[in-house]
Order: C-alpha cells, then sequence, then structure tokens
C-alpha cells in the first residue's frame, strides 16, 4: 500500500500532523509503538495539570472557608485524584482517535523501520510494508537517567521513578526527594506537598527552573518554600542508596532520607529509529537535525516536536509539524522560535516567553525592564489576595517593541499568549497602549507594566 505521507509517532506533533496533511487531501498513514497522545497526554503536560488543579481545587476550597458557613476542607484523597486523571486521559485520547478516523487517517500500532528503495521511502510496521512520498519523524523524547552510583539499583527496586511512574502513584510518599529543579520537579513538588508530603528538592544549579528568569523563578521557589517544599541548590549528587541520597553542597558531603526519589533531571529526543542511518538521516547530539521549514538532510523527510530536541514543548511540536506539512505541499513555511511561550503550572503560574533579562545582558542588548506587581491587577487581589506575584517585561530600547516577558500571577498560563503574539509580531509598545484592555483582568499587568 502507498501513502503520501507516513508519521511516526503519535504524540502532539505526530497526530497533528497527520490530521492537517489528512485537512489538505494527503492520504496518510500515522503509526504509534505504544499510546496514542505521546508522552504529552499519557504521562505529561495532561495528568500533571489534571493533579495540579486537584491541589488547586484544595486550595480554593481553603480560601472558600473565608465566606461559607463551617465548610472545612479535607486532605485529598490520592485515589480519587488519580481516577479523575485516569477518566481526562482516556477521553482525551479516545478523542484524537476519533479525529483520526474522521479525518481517514490509517492508523497503524508498533515499532516503525524507515527504508528506502529504488523508487520511494518506505516503512515497515509489524512485517508489513508501506511506499510513501513523505515521512514525517515524531518519536518524542524519554527521561534521562544521570550516570549516578545506585540509581538503577533503586530504579529497580522501585524507590526511585520518573515523572511516568509518579503520576500513578496510588500511595503519597511521607518523604519525597525530587532530583530536579526544572519544570517537571517544580510541578511535582507543588502537587505532592499539597497532598501531604515532605518534599525536598535537590538541583546542581544555583537556581530553579533552568535558564528561565532568575526573579521569577525565585518567586515560584518561595511560593513553594512557604508550602514547606525544601530546596537544596548548588548540590551535586554523588551517590543513592539504602533510602537516601548523597550529596555535595557548600557545607560538605550531605545526607537525604526519602521513601521515594523522583528523577527529573531532563529529557532527550527518541531519536533510535531503525533505517534512519541507512537512509541518511543526520543526528545531532542524539536528536535529528532539522532546519525551521522542519526539513532533516534527507529528501522528503521531516522531523517535528521532540525528536528533533529543540524546544521539548507540546506546543511547539504542533506548529512544527504544520510548518512540515505545509512544505511538503509546496507552501513554504518557517517556525519562529523566537517567541515561545514556556509555562510553569505552580500556583500562582509561572509564564515565561521570548529574551530574558540574563540573556539581554548576554547578548550586550540596549534594553530596559518595566514591571508591574500582581497586586495591581483588581482581579488578581479579588481572587488570590495580595501575592509577590510580578509581570516583568524585557524592552528593546532603540526599537521600542517588548522582546521578552516574565510573568509569576494567576492566569499567567492564558494571557502570555498576548506577550508571544506582541513580540513575534513586534508589536510597538506605543500601538499596544493604545489597545483597550479589558478590567477587570490580570492581562491588565502588561499594559501596567509598560505605563510603570
Amino acid at each position: 500500500m502507498s501513502y503520501d505521507l507516513i508519521v511516526i509517532g503519535g504524540g502532539p506533533a505526530g497526530y497533528h500532523g497527520a490530521e492537517r496533511a489528512a485537512d489538505a487531501g494527503l492520504k496518510v498513514l500515522l503509526v504509534e509503538k505504544a499510546r496514542l497522545g505521546g508522552t504529552c497526554l499519557n504521562v505529561g503536560c495532561i495528568p500533571t495539570k489534571s493533579l495540579l488543579y486537584a491541589a488547586k481545587l484544595q486550595h480554593h476550597g481553603r480560601l472558600a472557608g473565608e465566606v461559607t458557613q463551617g465548610g472545612s476542607v479535607g486532605a485529598l484523597d490520592q485515589k480519587k485524584v488519580l481516577a479523575r486523571k485516569d477518566d481526562t486521559v482516556r477521553m482525551l485520547i479516545a478523542g484524537i482517535e476519533a479525529t483520526l478516523r474522521k479525518k481517514k487517517v490509517d492508523i497503524r500500532q508498533g515499532e516503525a523501520a524507515v527504508l528506502k528503495t529504488k523508487e520511494a521511502l518506505a516503512v515497515e510496521v509489524g512485517g508489513e510494508r508501506f511506499e510513501t512520498k513523505n515521512i514525517l519523524l515524531a518519536t518524542g523524547s524519554q527521561t534521562v537517567i544521570p550516570p549516578i552510583e545506585g540509581i538503577k539499583e533503586a530504579m529497580l527496586a522501585g524507590s526511585a521513578i520518573t515523572s511516568d511512574e509518579i503520576l500513578s502513584l496510588e500511595q503519597v510518599p511521607e518523604r519525597l526527594a525530587i532530583l530536579g529543579a526544572g519544570v517537571i520537579g517544580m510541578e511535582m513538588a507543588a502537587y505532592y506537598a499539597a497532598a501531604g508530603s515532605k518534599v525536598a528538592v535537590i538541583e546542581m544549579l544555583d537556581k530553579t527552573l533552568g535558564e528561565n528568569d532568575r526573579e521569577i523563578s525565585a518567586i515560584v521557589q518561595k511560593n513553594l518554600e512557604a508550602q514547606g517544599v525544601v530546596f537544596h541548590l548548588s548540590s551535586r549528587v554523588f551517590r543513592i542508596g539504602n533510602g537516601a541520597l548523597y550529596f555535595v553542597d557548600a557545607a560538605g558531603e550531605q545526607e537525604l532520607a526519602y521513601d521515594t526519589l523522583l528523577v527529573a533531571v531532563g529529557r532527550r529526543a527518541s531519536a533510535n529509529i531503525r533505517g534512519l542511518e541507512e537512509i541518511g538521516v543526520f543526528l545531532e547530539r542524539g536528536a535529528v537535525a532539522c532546519d525551521e521549514g522542519c526539513h532533516t538532510n534527507a529528501a522528503n523527510v521531516y522531523a517535528a516536536g521532540d525528536v528533533t530536541g529543540k524546544y521539548m514543548l507540546a506546543h511547539v511540536g504542533y506548529r512544527e509539524s504544520e510548518a512540515a506539512v505545509n512544505n511538503m505541499l509546496g507552501k513554504m513555511d518557517r517556525v519562529c522560535y523566537d517567541a515561545v511561550p514556556a509555562i510553569v503550572y505552580t500556583s500562582p503560574e509561572a509564564a515565561f516567553v521570548g529574551v530574558s533579562e540574563e540573556r539581554a545582558k548576554e547578548l550586550h542588548l540596549e534594553y530596559e525592564v518595566k514591571k508591574a506587581s500582581a497586586n495591581m491587577s483588581g482581579r488578581s487581589v479579588t481572587e488570590g489576595g495580595l501575592t509577590a506575584g510580578v509581570c516583568k517585561l524585557i524592552l528593546d530600547k532603540k526599537k521600542g517593541i517588548i522582546i521578552g516577558g516574565a510573568v509569576a500571577s494567576a492566569y499567567a498560563s492564558e494571557y502570555c499568549y498576548s506577550l508571544a503574539l506582541m513580540i513575534q509580531n513586534r508589536i510597538p509598545v506605543q500601538s499596544i497602549l493604545r489597545t483597550v484592555f479589558p478590567h477587570p483582568t490580570v492581562c491588565e499587568l502588561i499594559r501596567e507594566a509598560l505605563l510603570g
């Protein structure tokens, strides 16, 4: 059987690319070796947010006690939280499958191998061979396991787990240690602290949330510390064993006992696809190398999503797969990476987009910083009280445009898109200020920052 496009990988980049290609009239086959939805839907974005929403409901329940009669909020019920999460995931996976079938996308489950014949590209799945004009590689990523003494033994024993397993823990651990203070580590610290764990986070860097804005990252950290989370920054773990991890910080060697250890030091591209080398696809640092149009170096082979090793975010995978399909159709398209939003769904939420203040300094840009306290938003104060949140904007002084934004506030995940739109389209600050902002909303903080 022959296709116009075979997509390898059924995560966000894969299923979205398959849908867009089918919409354009292409005959499409999607191959997924595990479950539709990929990491994001099964053990990533969606289940994580389901847990964090449960914690948010508990938090708002406590606030509701200020205006209700005798209402008390109990502890989170982990089994109920997981049941709700599983129902949500099942429903969304079913929706994706129904959409693909409605668009007449063929689906095969199994591990794919790519082939090249004299006539065309081909993909083999479970002994079946399918020829195709184009291939879209969208095989995602997997958790990095650092080379620490004893970590493999701890994982075999079940005391150390990854982000895949922590989303299905039926018992909340009394003591949870988290190795890594990136987005996954911080979000799981937020949930499990709310669920009753004594949480400790160990991070090799001197700050949380990696390369994201230092000031906003510090606000997120302080909020988690107020919930009882303990942070050990600038700390290097050198051994794990007997229910404890051992690390070195400025004070010397330290020991930290735990019941469960979450390993969350990052992810790497899953580019181990049989046949890639034979058809000449180039890998760079273990990821599939491609340009801004998502072309690989091999003719008619494209890549999108985490497998490219660029931005491991589902929404970037969506956009990359769109660009790949457009280029297959002869419609020149390139992905702009200047304004990619990154979000941390803690409470309050944090969002980062464009150039950070630290990066602006490194690039020797002529910039200025504009800020507004989250307490300048009537809606923010009404719903959450006074907070340490802030909206921070980085402006190009010469051009009069926003080049970066970092926000810690309620609804940051929702209105950071407007910042991305302003940055990518280089909208002049004066034009932004002439736009009417709805009131009362948290997005008014953008205007307040620009006027500050």
